[in-house]
């Protein structure tokens, strides 16, 4: 048993901050115990929790664990890059409880064999690991995955994230079959025949490099592609992180015409622009690539108006030596599960965009409530998973749990210090632990 006093709750679902102890019990949320402004003793049933763990979280928020669902271990294939146990670590000393895995491994996440070896590897974590399913066979964009089998064996969710599908029936009969099965189908959108070099903006980025780069088009493209189907099909469709202006629009649009659609912001979107791809080089090259200051506020304002829905890192993890390739060799994606509230408290809380319970719904609440998972809610009985953090302390980001580091936040100085994490009432990370 567990028991947490003094801490403030972060109630996303009822939209308030409030003073209150924890008991925590087999698990779960046993009791709430909301303390008034000068309440100071201890409130716990002494006899009961005799024996028990008390954490003191004065000066610390208590919020419900974080969801990502747009996460890449690299296991099976690539692990010298990560692996779902160094990157569980990196995720719950993010504050991350629950984590979705992308399936673009080797193999790919097409059979149930390569699942359920995903899947039993997570149990072994202490988070709660789950993994979308290939929405192609080999992710070659040419025939539907068993998405019915994948499904029983666990999947929760279809992507081929990575790799835009380019058959608009073979969309549409993919939305089809994931309204059918109840799961959530997500699209990476970026038209490849549009592109001339990923991971760089078409623009001053690519003008820097003397490439041809990547131009917000292809993102536009494909998005007006699979919202209209989204409409047609009925289907639950995720547009995974949105970089353009123009998308965060259609979406916004779309919504209101009914479709069943969601937007995914990361956190590097809503923060950088593609000045940081001319500062940072390969470290700040990822695709979608990082756009221009009006395409970030854009983002921003449709993570305030509710029209972006998500929040989700996209790690991607890589080795330092593909990070330290030439510009059009070196490959796409950071890191940024260790990073990602506080980016969210630095962007979006303390410059007054989104409420501290508006945050915590777009990184646990609306995940959750989209991929069916538990979690995202502060009340009593529900499985304890929890977040401590201090919203005012800073730190200096520098090491990882991760095995990579390409990140392009080295070096900078964040606010939101996490001291616990907690999956189903047990300790996963501690910060002096």
């Amino acid at each position: 048993m567990l028991y947490i006093k003094n801490g403030m709750i972060i109630d996303p679902v009822k939209d308030k901050l409030y003073r209150a102890d924890l008991q925590i019990e087999e698990g779960r949320i046993a009791r709430i115990i909301e303390r008034n402004e000068n309440e100071a003793e201890d409130l716990r049933d002494t006899k009961a929790f005799a024996q028990t763990e008390v954490l003191d979280a004065a000066g610390l928020m208590i919020a419900p664990g974080l969801a990502d669902t747009h996460v890449h271990f690299r296991d099976p294939g690539f692990t010298y890059k990560e692996d779902i146990h160094t990157g569980a670590r990196a995720a719950a000393r993010g504050g991350f409880t629950q984590i979705v895995l992308m399936a673009n491994t080797k193999p790919a996440v097409d059979n149930p064999e390569t699942l359920s070896y995903v899947l039993d590897k997570g149990k072994e974590t202490g988070i709660h690991i789950n993994s979308c399913a290939n929405v192609t066979l080999k992710m070659e964009g040419k025939a539907l995955a068993p998405m019915e089998l994948l499904a029983k064996q666990g999947a929760a969710g279809f992507t081929d994230d990575g790799i835009p599908l380019l058959d608009k029936e073979l969309v549409r009969k993919a939305m089809t079959e994931a309204g059918r099965l109840g799961k959530p189908v997500s699209f990476h959108e970026e038209n490849p025949a549009m592109i001339a070099n990923n991971g760089i903006n078409r623009g001053k980025a690519s003008q820097f490099y003397g490439i041809g780069g990547s131009p917000r088009e292809a993102e536009v493209d494909l998005v007006k592609r699979d919202l209209e189907l989204a409409l047609e099909t009925g289907a639950e469709v995720v547009i995974q992180h949105i970089s353009t202006r123009e998308a965060v629009e259609l979406l916004r649009q779309a919504k209101a015409k009914g479709a069943h659609v969601h937007g995914e912001a990361t956190p590097h979107h809503f923060t950088l622009t593609e000045e940081a791809a001319i500062q940072k080089g390969a470290l700040a090259k990822m695709n979608p690539p990082l756009r221009d200051e009006a395409d970030r506020q854009a983002i921003i304002e449709g993570l305030k108006d509710g029209t972006i829905d998500l929040i989700a890192t996209d790690h991607a993890p890589h080795s330092r030596e593909e990070k330290e390739r030439p510009i059009t060799e070196a490959p796409s994606g950071i890191i940024g599960l260790e990073t990602a509230l506080s980016l969210g408290v630095r962007e979006l809380v303390k410059k007054g965009y989104l409420t501290w319970p508006e945050l915590i719904r777009r990184m646990s609440t609306a995940p959750c409530e989209l991929y069916g998972l538990a979690g995202g809610r502060m009340e009593d009985g529900v499985p304890a998973d929890l977040v401590l953090f201090h919203p005012q302390e800073t730190w200096r980001v520098a090491e990882f749990a991760s095995k990579s580091a390409n990140s392009p936040f080295i070096g900078e100085e964040l606010p939101g210090v996490i001291y616990y994490t907690i999956c189903d009432g047990k300790i996963v990370y501690r910060k002096d632990g």
